[in-house]
């Protein structure tokens, strides 16, 4: 098993809360990667510089200046705070953007048309990316030596530009990634059991992955100003309701959205839920 771990940025800007989670993520056993946001830090950067976070359901747009201020933040501050901590627990973390070892190459995002704004959007430097852009061969290899990686959402192009990520999106798309990453056992050989599950056809062996969303809530809720009020399963089709609702908006439906793709592109679990509740089953899973 592989877990990929995301927590947002509310909790990358509580002290007490971020150390927590540190020391809980350290202690879960076995394979594991973390993706962190920085959304929070970087708005309230950007105000006392003067400029005006813009965000478009849940999505930062990204011009140049805002790109300098979020690549300082989530690849410089966030990074290394949070692999320093990790460090102290005893977890061998290391800081990674998508440029460092080629990780992670995004493709620029193009204008699209925003429905709930009735135009088209550019979001400017913002990279989309998916399982297909993520260099697992890499990530498996830190792996295998015992090394966790730490990726913040900053990305590139191949050409020299870099691009800014939703960062629910580089952990659903590294979750595919490492789901269907195929890899030799340390004999090079395949069981060949029958019961075996794990096979491929050519003898190449896979990990079952689970990925993990931590916020500052319990889980996705019924009722936002009810913290008690967590929905323990959602489908798809409640998905779709739950936004025609109202009930889901903003930042939890992209990451509601990324967590359906990831299942539908293998990945076995996705669980959504508190950085407090890391090591217990509460929490919102989808089916």
């Amino acid at each position: 098993m592989i877990r990929i771990v995301k927590i947002g940025g509310n909790i990358v800007d509580n002290p007490e809360l971020l150390k927590e989670f540190a020391r809980d993520f350290a202690a879960m056993p076995g394979m594991k990667i973390l993706v962190h946001g920085g959304g929070v830090m970087a708005s309230q950067i950007q105000k006392d510089m003067g400029l005006t976070p813009v965000m478009i359901e849940g999505r930062r747009v990204t011009d140049e200046a805002a790109l300098k201020v979020v690549t300082m933040v989530y690849a410089g501050w966030c990074s290394k705070k949070i692999t320093a901590l990790l460090q102290a627990e005893g977890c061998n973390a290391i800081g990674l953007s998508g440029t460092d070892g080629n990780a992670i190459k995004a493709r620029k995002r193009p204008p699209v048309h925003i429905e709930s704004l009735g135009k088209e959007m550019d979001y400017g430097y913002v990279g989309d990316v998916t399982g297909e852009c993520v260099n697992a061969r890499f990530i498996y290899s830190l792996l295998e030596r015992g090394i966790v990686p730490v990726f913040n959402a900053i990305n590139h192009d191949g050409v020299g530009n870099l691009l800014n990520t939703n960062a629910d999106t580089i952990a659903s798309s590294v979750a595919t990634a490492m789901a269907n990453y195929r890899y030799r056992s340390p004999r090079e050989v395949c069981c060949r059991c029958e019961e075996c599950t794990h096979c491929s056809d050519d003898g190449r062996l896979t990990h079952e992955t689970e990925l993990i969303y931590c916020f500052e809530k319990d889980g996705v809720l019924y009722d936002k100003d009810d913290d008690n009020s967590v929905i323990s399963e959602i489908s798809r089709s409640r998905f779709e309701e739950l936004k025609k609702e109202g009930i889901v908006a903003d930042g939890m439906i992209p990451k509601l959205a990324n967590a359906f793709k990831a299942i539908d592109s293998g990945v076995a679990r996705v669980v959504i839920k508190h950085a407090r509740n890391l090591l217990n089953d509460k929490g919102t899973v989808l089916i």
